[in-house]
């Protein structure tokens, strides 16, 4: 690979918004791929899976660098130079890349890959939790798997489309995809591919969406008629899959505590062709209340320290702070408390999170059965979504049912 001056310097300006501004990986990817409106998709690809593998791997090139933040301009060309060398790419004759120590950065390299938290760069806080919850066994296999790339991962609108007149569909758009078994809606990308410009998104035929955040929807059991409530909606994508389920018939109301998020939803669910749903911003405890007992099903995706995900937001390892997980656990408790009150007697309800730490999930489940307003539901399965079982996402689901 010959590398061009003009792309390794936006991935360099990437780094440095990243590393040293705090901003968020995905956004500083989107500034930076504006710069220059005649890189085409092989340049664009290069800037942002650049800048993605050397977030992902921070720790561990900084080590081998010998580089510390905040990281200077000269410190984050090393960063990129040690990338160079274990991808194997020849460092080109540029001042700012010169006396670049190949030998030694493999040598380190070998050495560092003994230990875990160097091998998998994470966190030592985030290293000692992980095996403190999961054991060491499941722990080692699962921060491998989470540092692996994730796939392109679609979720056929239903509502539109059949899963094959998709692939159908794509595949004259040049996008080739594969069936995923066990995950009735998915397609998986061959190749990656920017999907948002073809003429299938743009007329709602699929969403991008993890094939285990697509598990959670068929685990809330919903049928057509029904009244659903998703009270943690964000931006809808779970929202936008328990409508498809739903056939558009009954009510779906989208509840978050962000009208911003809502509003995007909005324009998602316009173009998915969702007419059953509607959206309600939680500005007050009212707005909980006045849906007391009138629920069917609710869908609680709860917020949690996203440590499932990591596959496609790297970032988050050097963002997310034990402090955080301390914190959300105490609202994840207070939305099971609060937010079940929605849901009528006979109804069902889900608990999930995008965490694979028991402290968030099973043991959150455990503590709201026991409490006083738990002892009227039952519980009736949970699944734990590995990413080192299933190659996706990790994630955690607990449905239970308010007793009649």
């Amino acid at each position: 690979m010959r590398l061009h001056r003009n792309l390794v310097f936006a991935v360099i300006d990437a780094l440095n918004l990243i590393f040293n501004e705090g901003e968020y990986a995905d956004k500083v990817i989107e500034k930076v791929l504006r710069y220059d409106k005649r890189w085409g998709a092989r340049d664009r690809g290069f800037i942002a899976e650049t800048t993605y593998d050397i977030v992902r791997w921070k720790r561990l090139y900084a080590e081998i660098a010998e580089a510390h933040e905040p990281f200077t301009r000269p410190h984050l060309f090393r960063l990129f130079s040690v990338w160079c060398v274990l991808k194997g790419i020849r460092i080109p004759d540029w001042k700012q890349l010169e006396g670049t120590p190949e030998r030694r950065i493999k040598g380190r390299f070998d050495e560092l890959s003994k230990i875990r938290k160097f091998r998998e760069s994470i966190p030592d806080w985030m290293d000692e939790l992980g095996e403190k919850s999961l054991g060491n066994k499941l722990w080692t296999k699962e921060i491998a798997a989470l540092n692996q790339q994730a796939d392109v991962i679609l979720r056929t609108n239903t509502l539109k489309i059949q899963k094959d007149q998709l692939r159908s569909f794509l595949a004259k758009e040049d996008i080739e995809t594969q069936i995923l078994d066990g995950y009735p809606d998915a397609l998986r990308l061959k190749e990656r591919k920017n999907v948002f410009v073809t003429s299938a998104f743009k007329d709602g035929l699929f969403e991008v969406q993890d094939a285990s955040s697509q598990l959670v929807a068929p685990f809330l059991e919903v049928e057509p008629g029904q009244r659903v409530i998703d009270a943690c909606a964000g931006a809808g994508g779970k929202t936008l899959h328990l409508a498809s389920h739903m056939e558009n018939k009954g009510q779906l109301i989208a509840l978050d505590i962000y009208e911003s998020k809502l509003k995007k939803l909005k324009v998602r669910a316009r173009r998915n062709g969702v007419h059953n749903m509607e959206t309600r911003a939680i500005d007050s405890t009212k707005v909980i209340k006045k849906l007391y007992n009138s629920a069917d099903r609710l869908l609680l995706d709860a917020p949690c320290s996203g440590l499932g995900v990591i596959k496609r937001n790297p970032d988050s390892k050097w963002k997310l702070e034990p402090e955080f997980i301390d914190r959300i656990m105490g609202v994840q408790q207070d939305i099971l408390q609060n937010y079940s009150k929605m849901l009528k007697k006979g109804g069902q309800m889900v608990y999930a999170t995008c965490s694979i730490l028991p402290q968030e999930n099973s043991e959150q489940v455990k503590k709201f059965l026991e409490s006083e307003n738990g002892k009227g539901f039952e519980f009736i399965k949970e699944k734990n979504v590995y990413a080192s079982e299933s190659g996706f996402d990790g994630f955690y689901m607990a449905l239970m049912k308010k007793k009649a």
